[in-house]
Order: structure tokens, then C-alpha cells, then sequence
């Protein structure tokens, strides 16, 4: 059952805000990112508690039953362009919630999947953007654990970007010098000093000892330039 619908959650489905439905850890933390950045945010849950605790935090959060239609048009969902399904454990909610969203024609669809077989069904009912939340930060842990990274994203396409600390053997050379592409594969492509914001990094700039850097490159490069000491 939903509220009824005011002006205030009618003016919200513009172009630029976004329907996060399911605000549990993952979908909390989202909505509250993106209000952070000043992005308008409707929040819908089915847990009064939790609505609740939510009201004030975002631009609006409302208690309903997202698998129904009629709930999700009364609150205005079908005018988002952008939602995301942040619902995780009931997988039926989930997957009945995430079709009602594709039905509408909402131009961006996100949802969290808790498996592959989850994530495989909501990719045919035509999500366009399926997340592992779990998974991916636990890989993202891992390669931190590993090496000396500070921070990891890795892309499709087999493509990463690593914020790490610069090895000894590049120390006190201008990139050029270092000749860093040829022997690692990899490019650094900002570069901060202590105390200071990053800069782009330049065929010029000389890397020093306690210097931060971020690099570019194949997953398995990159991995192994963060590796070394």
C-alpha cells in the first residue's frame, strides 16, 4: 500500500532524479550517495521502520509494495527515467519489481542480483545495467589485500585503473624516462603529492618517493605494477 501521491513526489520524476526501490544496506547507501551529490531522490520500501528512518534523508521515501503496478504509476515511478532495484533477498519482489520498471520504458534500469542465475533472469527481462554488489566488492578487497593498491576499478574490456604507491625503479625520473608503457604495459595518468590534489601526469613529471599515482591498463598489468616494490 502506498501514500497517496503528492505534488512533491509528482514534481521529483524529472530528468535528473532517480527512483531507488528496495533501501536496505546497499540501496540505503546509494540513495544517501546520491542525494550527496545532489541528485533528487525518491526512496521506496516496504518496511515501515525503515521509511521511518529514512524520511528527512531523502527527498522522499515512501512505504509501498513496489510489484504492483498500480502502486508504482500511482508514485509517479513510470515518469523516472532513471531506478534502480536495490532490492536483494526477495528474489520474486525483485524480479517482478525490476519487469514492471523495463514495462515502463524507464530509460536506465539498475538492479542488484545476489547470483548469477538472478542476475542471468534479470538481464532477459531487459535490465540494462546489472550490479553484484557483494561480489564486486569482494574482488575489488581482494586485489587491495593482494599488493600495495590503494584504491581498484576495474571496467569491461579488460581494462583497469589503480591509485597506488610509484615503485622504486621509476623514483626520481621524468615519466618519459622511466619508460613506464614499454616495460609494464601500463600508463600513469595523475599524479598527487602529499598534501596536494591530483594533477594529470605528463611525459615530464618526475615521480617521487611518496608520491600517489594512478595507473591505467590491461586488469592483469595493472595488478602487477601495483605489485611491485
Amino acid at each position: 500500500m502506498a501514500r497517496n501521491r503528492s505534488p512533491k513526489t509528482r514534481r521529483i520524476a524529472r530528468k535528473d532524479s532517480v527512483a531507488v526501490i528496495g533501501l536496505g544496506r546497499f540501496g540505503r547507501a546509494l540513495a544517501l550517495e546520491l542525494v550527496d551529490e545532489d541528485t533528487e531522490v525518491l526512496g521506496i520500501d516496504e518496511d515501515p521502520e525503515v521509511v521511518q528512518m529514512m524520511s528527512g534523508s531523502l527527498t522522499h521515501v515512501v512505504r509501498a509494495d513496489s510489484t504492483k503496478e498500480s502502486v508504482l504509476r500511482q508514485l509517479a515511478v513510470h515518469e523516472f527515467n532513471r531506478a534502480v532495484v536495490a532490492i536483494g533477498t526477495d528474489l520474486e519482489a525483485s524480479i517482478l519489481t525490476a519487469s514492471l520498471l523495463v514495462s515502463f520504458g524507464i530509460q536506465d534500469v539498475w538492479a542488484k542480483a545476489i547470483s548469477e542465475a538472478h542476475g542471468r533472469i534479470l538481464t532477459q527481462l531487459g535490465v540494462q545495467h546489472v550490479v553484484y554488489p557483494e561480489h564486486d566488492m569482494g574482488q575489488r578487497v581482494a586485489h587491495l589485500v593482494r599488493g600495495r593498491m590503494l584504491d581498484y576499478i576495474e571496467f569491461e574490456d579488460d581494462f583497469a585503473m589503480v591509485k597506488t604507491t610509484p615503485p622504486a625503479d621509476i623514483v626520481g625520473k621524468r615519466l618519459a624516462e622511466s619508460t613506464v608503457r614499454t616495460r609494464y604495459g601500463i600508463t600513469v595518468v595523475a599524479i598527487k603529492r602529499p598534501g596536494q590534489d591530483f594533477t594529470y601526469a605528463t611525459a615530464d613529471t618526475v615521480v617521487e618517493d611518496h608520491d600517489t599515482i594512478i595507473v591505467a591498463g590491461r586488469t592483469r598489468q595493472t595488478e602487477r605494477f601495483s605489485e611491485l616494490q
